[in-house]
């Protein structure tokens, strides 16, 4: 903890006197983290959590490390690189699917946007092998360059039965038409024992304001989440065949000091938790009821917005699960300038959250 807390002081103060004027200083309250991972090459950008299916405390962060010849990142829980895979046309978010059949065996997969070579890249977990024959393109035909530069990706997994999913990916991308800014597509296994993605669907508001980059699903109560960045929070249903693209909700407006970033979901139960969404220039993360209010479950009331030590937070990610001793009610893992991901002892979270700060 004490070197932890040396790297953290030194990060601090360099960032926060390197940071615009719009970017607050780190509060002096703020939440500090557990660990702070080991540094990338270039610039940290989305982390996601992968669950160790026979031993939770053996668990995994992938991040991404966002530049021409960055890549995707794998960290032990006590922030050691155990494995990296470079020279990537600047990933951009990373997020993670379970159980995706190939060839008759299920296997987990972690999938980032390609930005600059307008493709999702998809690797085996916890191998880290490529899955994807190359990478899939995606936005094809779309004719501008940014309208095809793809940002952020979630995963929808929907439940078929007991031993079957259908996995989606949900893609944003720097810029495109509100009402089509976001492309999902079916993912499946090829006979080659690679993955294939067929586009299902085109939905999703854009303000014009700036861009959307964090996006989240809660394959539970099966509803997809973005930053419309400097306007808000946009909720969809994620399921395509509910041929429904009807905006559900708008919240998080002017509720944060600038941008809407990374959102994270912990979950307390079946339907109850919290949404996370980092208050990207406040050094922060602005918290909200998962299943809304009694009345309404598509309205959000502001529970909190707890500081944190991570500076400038664009990617976050969540979970519940007991990964052991330091984290037996799980963890947030925030990305922070200074090539780094900080790694929050969910207990922690949630006295900030009980508290309204």
């Amino acid at each position: 903890m004490k070197s932890i807390s040396i790297l953290y002081g030194l990060l601090a103060l360099t960032l926060t006197v390197s940071c615009s004027d719009q970017l607050a200083p780190v509060a002096s309250n703020a939440l500090r983290p557990t660990v702070v991972t080991e540094q990338t090459e270039y610039d940290t950008d989305d982390p996601a959590i992968w669950i160790n299916p026979r031993d939770p405390s053996k668990s995994l962060i992938v991040g991404t490390d966002k530049e021409i010849n960055g890549g995707l990142y794998l960290y032990d829980l006590k922030g050691k690189i155990v494995n990296k895979v470079t020279g990537l046309q600047r990933p951009n978010n990373v997020d993670i699917a379970y159980g995706i059949m190939i060839n008759g065996k299920k296997i987990d997969i972690a999938i980032t946007t390609e930005r600059k070579s307008h493709k999702i890249r998809i690797y085996s977990l916890p191998d880290l092998k490529p899955v994807d024959g190359g990478g899939i393109e995606v936005f094809v035909g779309e004719k501008g360059e940014d309208e095809r530069d793809g940002m952020g990706i979630a995963v929808y997994t929907k439940k078929i039965d007991s031993l079957t999913n259908e996995i989606y990916a949900i893609v944003g991308r720097k810029t495109g038409s509100s009402g089509s800014y976001l492309w999902q597509y079916k993912l499946s296994g090829k006979p080659d024992g690679t993955i294939q993605a067929e586009v299902v669907r085109k939905f999703g508001a854009y303000s014009g304001a700036k861009e959307i980059e964090a996006i989240a699903v809660d394959n539970e109560l099966g509803y997809v989440y973005y930053s419309d960045e400097t306007v808000g929070v946009r909720k969809y249903f994620a399921d395509p065949a509910l041929n429904n693209n009807k905006e559900l909700a708008l919240f998080a407006k002017g509720e944060a000091k600038r941008d809407h970033e990374g959102i994270a979901i912990y979950k307390t139960g079946e339907k109850t938790g919290y949404i996370l969404v980092s208050n990207q220039q406040n050094n922060s993360f602005l918290v909200y009821p998962r299943e809304g209010e009694a009345s309404n479950p598509h309205a959000y009331k502001l529970l909190a917005d707890i500081p944190v030590a991570a500076v400038e937070c664009d990617g976050a990610d969540a979970t519940h699960v007991n990964l052991g001793p330091e984290f037996p009610n799980g963890m947030l893992v925030a990305m922070s300038n200074g090539k780094v991901f900080h790694i929050y002892d969910w207990n922690e979270v949630q006295k900030r959250i009980e508290a309204g700060k």
